[in-house]
């Protein structure tokens, strides 16, 4: 919060932020369980670059939009720029070619939705939950 925002807003003002259910995604190993889990249920991706400014704002607005429950899917978070191996592997393995920001669905062990930047926000994630 900017020095001005601090000055003239009272805390009334101040949004309380959204946390959402994120799983690290941290090694390749978890792509084998993410595989396997998405044949029971609907398996999410989140492939952020903390370095892009549009990445941020996609994440964010991805955040305020948010509204599935835990016991509907697994939603994992994948800093790309830590990770990258980890990165390199998702696109080998379901068959996606690499961008950033980037969301993959997946069920029954494809991905069965993934989009990009702007785009992440116009995918229904509840239209892949339940059978």
């Amino acid at each position: 919060m900017g020095i001005f925002n601090k000055i003239f807003s009272s805390s009334s003002e101040e949004k309380e932020e959204k946390v959402l259910p994120w799983i690290g995604l941290t090694s390749v190993a978890q792509l084998e369980d993410i595989e396997e889990k998405s044949k029971i249920k609907t398996q999410v991706i989140f492939k952020h670059s903390t370095r892009c400014g549009v990445s941020r704002m996609v994440l964010k607005q991805f955040v305020s939009a948010y509204d599935i429950s835990e016991t509907d899917l697994d939603l994992y978070f994948l800093d790309l720029l830590n990770y990258r191996d980890v990165s390199n592997e998702t696109g080998y393995k379901f068959q996606v070619m690499h961008e950033s920001p980037q969301l993959l669905v997946i069920k029954n062990g494809v991905v069965v939705a993934h989009a990009s930047h702007g785009s992440i926000n116009s995918i229904h994630l509840d239209e892949f939950v339940g059978s």
